[in-house]
């Protein structure tokens, strides 16, 4: 990958539709609705399939649903052939009136701030799943979950596969298994075609497990190793996952771990961005014996190969932090072993 520059290059780059993803929108009809599409990811999601959209010369709409308390991200959106809605998904009337689509992607949620309102967050993660689970019972949704439903893992394994038991430390990763299972209670009863998206951690430049632990190195701040190993993915890659899985939904819904293949240390992260930004890591702690490990071998043998490199990323976000490009200032603790945020 040709290191990127600009934020313009990056958000190019996270929204490039990919062969997969121009196969999935080809042969799958009608509109896209990409719910809760204000956050970290939603923008680029919504931005890809738009601009896939706009490659296959289809007329159909795709539509980003969000408060948008900024009101620049919908202006941006718009100016990219994505159609913004105004909506709060917690009032099922405003919910009610957004216009019908095949083809959901669902987003929204709230992980940051569990610890100080641990109540809004059961509301994002199961109230607001029953309330477009119910007005959309014909629709084929991917629902993004997080690969923090599972334990922790062993390190010295393959990390969480599909079927194991969910039993997940702290609260917020518990109101995650709430989404998925008021997701699956209403795909049963309902007949709604479903996927549980099962995501850990996707990268940007601007925020992400390997640009938490560059600042830390660049800063000359403790990187903590006690939460030794992690996998992540490139968000145009996750992006294009979760696109695809529109293909791949069923009732009852079917779960996906999304990540990469490789297993990463935190440790041995921290001195290769030693080595990148000429910097001496200050590491502290040692390993523990277990982490939050997906195994996404399914999700390799669906959709192939990624098409940005664990090294590449490394690359990318090392000379982005030496350049001082911009960052969203939202660290990811995955330093948390507690399930707290």
């Amino acid at each position: 990958m040709k290191l990127i520059e600009t934020t313009e290059d990056l958000e190019e780059r996270l929204s490039r539709p990919t062969d997969g993803v121009l196969e999935t929108l080809r042969a799958l009809d009608g509109d896209v609705l990409v719910l809760g599409a204000g956050g970290k990811m939603g923008p680029t999601l919504a931005r890809m399939a738009g601009r896939a959209v706009e490659t296959l010369g289809q007329r159909r709409r795709v539509c980003a649903v969000s408060r948008f308390s900024s009101a620049a991200t919908a202006d941006e959106l718009r100016r990219q052939g994505v159609h913004p809605i105004s909506c709060d998904l917690t009032d099922r009337d405003a919910v009610s009136r957004l216009p019908d689509a095949p083809n959901i992607i669902f987003m929204a949620g709230q992980k940051f701030g569990t610890s100080d309102r641990p109540e809004l967050t059961w509301v994002m993660n199961t109230l607001v799943p029953a309330v477009v689970a119910q007005r959309f019972p014909t629709s084929r949704i991917v629902v993004f979950s997080t690969g923090c439903v599972y334990p922790l893992t062993p390190t010295d394994g393959t990390g969480s596969r599909e079927d194991d038991v969910l039993d997940p430390p702290g609260e917020y990763a518990n109101s995650c298994v709430g989404r998925e299972r008021v997701f699956t209670h209403f795909s049963k009863q309902n007949g709604t075609p479903a996927l549980l998206f099962r995501l850990n951690y996707a990268i940007d430049l601007r925020y992400g497990v390997l640009l938490d632990v560059a600042q830390k190195v660049a800063q000359g701040a403790p990187v903590d190793v006690t939460m030794g190993w992690a996998n992540v993915i490139w968000q145009g890659d996750a992006n294009a996952r979760a696109i695809q899985c529109l293909a791949h939904t069923a009732t009852p819904p079917r779960a996906l771990n999304v990540t990469g293949r490789e297993k990463i240390s935190v440790r041995a992260l921290a001195e290769r961005f030693g080595q990148l930004l000429q910097r001496k890591p200050v590491i502290v702690g040692q390993e523990a014996p277990t982490a939050w490990l997906s195994d996404a071998l399914r999700s390799f043998e669906l959709f192939g190969p990624v098409t940005v490199t664990l090294d590449e990323m490394i690359e990318a976000v090392a000379h982005w932090v030496k350049r001082g490009g911009a960052t969203l200032g939202k660290p990811t603790h995955f330093e948390s072993r507690n399930g707290q945020f």
